[in-house]
């Protein structure tokens, strides 16, 4: 492809973009297709010639948009909806342009130090310590996401507890556990499951009934119990917005305990630490200054579209000491002076997109008061949705709302709940997801996306009602 044939695809996929983004509304939600219609209108072979670029983008919307679930649109109240907008896509194709793979500070200086100052920027706009800063001992990076932040955490607390011994010996060179909420995200699990731990590991804490926190008193006889037994505590993670509930943590509670021992202590906020960057959620960020790692998503919430975790450590030394393989071909100046990072030691993989520039794009285009606006609409809207489910007595409030995820659940119990949902997601109108508090099924209602309007609101609203079985 000539750099002419570029400019002109180019500008008939940003347009297709911007039309699919103005037309978005059309489309049901959730994709309507059953599995196999997409392979089905694929051709077995690749082609052997090369076809126009213009056939790539009637597939497009032949094929492929009728198996896509509208992850961007106004009516999408499930899950975290990765939100994106402009700038972040704009960012991401320049980054795509450029092309650099930012494994070490010579491979791209830029790459490496835009990524240091924005996240130093994002720390400041959170209300984060001045420990995460990259001015000391710790420093943020951009993880893919917060399960990959929680695995790397897990390492860096494993090389700290054990004194770098499991680098070199293996995990079977101790036995190790670590403690978490039942609310908190799978990936923790995961994390054990690949640090070579093993599922059972992990030891999950009871929960407050009422608020859906973990209890520090819980965490406190756990860890007792395994002291006693000769297993060593490596990480405890509290939950700043949990996926489910959006429980939040005692974190100071937490990390106290955490770390009589030693054990590390590392804050998932993934989908509601981003809320902070407008003042009155700040309390969101009480007792963080104890934590040794801190993650949050402004992919889910703050207008960066997939992927971009932001991930601080308050010492980045056990982080590197546990990441860090330096082979012959990979020695240069600046590396062997000690003068750089290289955020190849902040994480799994080796190679690494410059992903800071999307996030850059957004900090930049929105500024701080744009960002707080946003994140004070979708609390908003999502007040407006609690106090109609509070209304109407077929209805139940389950878990605190401070934010923008509500759970709520049927009077009528997991039957009719369950069937409100498959309705009006078979609809398309708009998507819902469910989890399971104390046994019960229950509904999740989340607004984060910049399309979504008071209207998607209330219309929701209306076919919830509408859906409600009979009797």
């Amino acid at each position: 492809m000539t750099p002419d044939e570029f400019r002109r695809y180019g500008r008939e996929v940003v347009d297709w973009i911007a039309d699919y983004y103005e037309r978005i509304e059309t489309f049901p939600v959730l994709s309507q297709v059953q599995p196999g219609d997409i392979r089905a209108q694929l051709p077995a072979d690749p082609p052997e010639q090369g076809e126009p670029f213009e056939a790539l983008l009637a597939d497009l919307d032949r094929v492929i948009l009728p198996g896509i679930t509208h992850w961007q649109h106004p009516s999408y109240f499930a899950y975290f909806s990765a939100n994106a907008s402009g700038p972040a896509i704009l960012g991401d194709l320049l980054a795509s342009g450029l092309g650099v793979q930012g494994m070490l500070w010579s491979t791209s200086p830029a790459a490496t130090e835009l990524e240091t100052h924005v996240l130093d920027w994002l720390a400041t706009l959170l209300g984060l310590p001045e420990r995460f800063s990259s001015g000391g001992p710790g420093g943020g990076v951009i993880q893919h996401s917060a399960s990959d932040a929680a695995l790397v955490a897990l390492l860096a607390a494993l090389h700290r507890v054990s004194g770098g011994r499991t680098e070199r010996e293996g995990v079977a060179s101790g036995r190790f556990a670590v403690y978490t909420s039942a609310q908190t995200h799978s990936s923790v699990e995961k994390a054990c499951r690949i640090a070579g731990l093993g599922a059972d590991a992990l030891r999950k804490l009871d929960v407050d009934p009422v608020t859906l926190a973990a209890r520090p008193e819980h965490l406190r006889e756990l860890i007792e119990r395994d002291v006693a037994e000769g297993v060593t505590p490596a990480l405890v993670v509290a939950s700043v917005g949990a996926t489910g509930t959006g429980s939040v943590d005692p974190v100071r509670e937490l990390a106290t305990i955490a770390h009589e021992t030693g054990a590390w202590l590392h804050v998932d906020a993934a989908w509601a630490g981003v809320a902070a960057v407008a003042d009155e959620f700040r309390w969101l960020n009480d007792g963080v200054e104890l934590a040794d790692s801190y993650c949050t998503n402004p992919h889910k919430w703050l207008l960066t579209n997939f992927d971009c975790t932001a991930f601080w450590v308050a010492d980045r030394a056990a982080l590197v000491g546990a990441l860090s393989i330096l082979p012959e071909y990979l020695r240069n100046a600046a590396t062997d002076a000690g003068a750089v990072i290289d955020y190849r030691d902040w994480h799994v993989p080796l190679g690494r997109r410059f992903r800071a520039l999307k996030l850059w794009a957004v900090l930049r285009w929105y500024g701080a008061e744009g960002l707080r606006e946003h994140i004070r609409s979708g609390v908003g809207l999502a007040q407006e949705f609690a106090r109609l489910v509070a209304s109407d007595d077929r209805f139940e409030l389950v878990a605190p709302h401070p934010l923008s995820l509500v759970t709520f659940r049927l009077r009528a119990g997991d039957e009719a709940t369950r069937a409100v949902m498959d309705t009006v997601n078979a609809s398309g109108a708009l998507f819902l997801t469910h989890t399971v508090v104390g046994g019960r099924t229950v509904l999740r209602f989340v607004v984060v996306s910049p399309q979504t309007e008071r209207r998607h609101v209330l219309a929701a609203w209306d076919a919830l009602r509408a859906a409600v079985p009979a009797g």
